[in-house]
């Protein structure tokens, strides 16, 4: 095993954390980890498996900000309620290190829903279901993640 697989091992790993903490750019760590390795090969075996990795992140990357945004726009969630989620969220995330991005988008979502529609009880049901878009955007890009790590590891065994 190479100093460049055990780096690129490091970065795909920590790109696989990062989908699901969503701190750290996942998919950017993926592809990087996997160009630390296929760069220096300068093969067609690392040339291709760089190249699919790349195609399925890039797929990946579109598929989860579409599939979840549908289902917003389907259950009325406005981009601005989103909007105030993601700024709250951010504001969280200095207020209280990881876990206030959580918060932060909950409670952003809430309060803007809450302006718009007057009534907790049709406040709540939006914010539900902007937090399960967010659990499909992240579980979407963990797959695409794992997908193109499996890319790498394949590759890993036939080159």
């Amino acid at each position: 095993m190479t100093v460049y697989a055990v780096v690129a091992g490091v970065l795909v790993a920590a790109g696989l954390i990062g989908t699901v903490l969503t701190v750290l750019p996942g998919l950017v760590l993926v592809v990087a980890g996997i160009a630390v390795w296929a760069v220096p090969r300068n093969d067609v075996v690392g040339w291709t498996v760089l190249a699919a990795a790349v195609g399925v992140a890039l797929l990946g990357s579109v598929a989860k900000y579409l599939l979840p945004g549908r289902a917003l726009k389907a259950a009325g969630v406005p981009g601005r309620s989103l909007l105030a989620g993601a700024v709250l969220g951010i504001i969280g995330f200095f207020v209280i290190p990881v876990i206030g991005l959580f918060l932060g988008f909950v409670l952003g979502v809430y309060l803007a829903e809450l302006l718009r529609l007057r009534e907790h009880a049709l406040a709540w049901p939006s914010t539900t279901h902007a937090l399960r878009a967010v659990g499909w955007s992240i579980l979407i890009e963990l797959a695409v993640g794992l997908l193109a790590t499996a890319v790498w590891i394949i590759g890993m065994v036939v080159g």
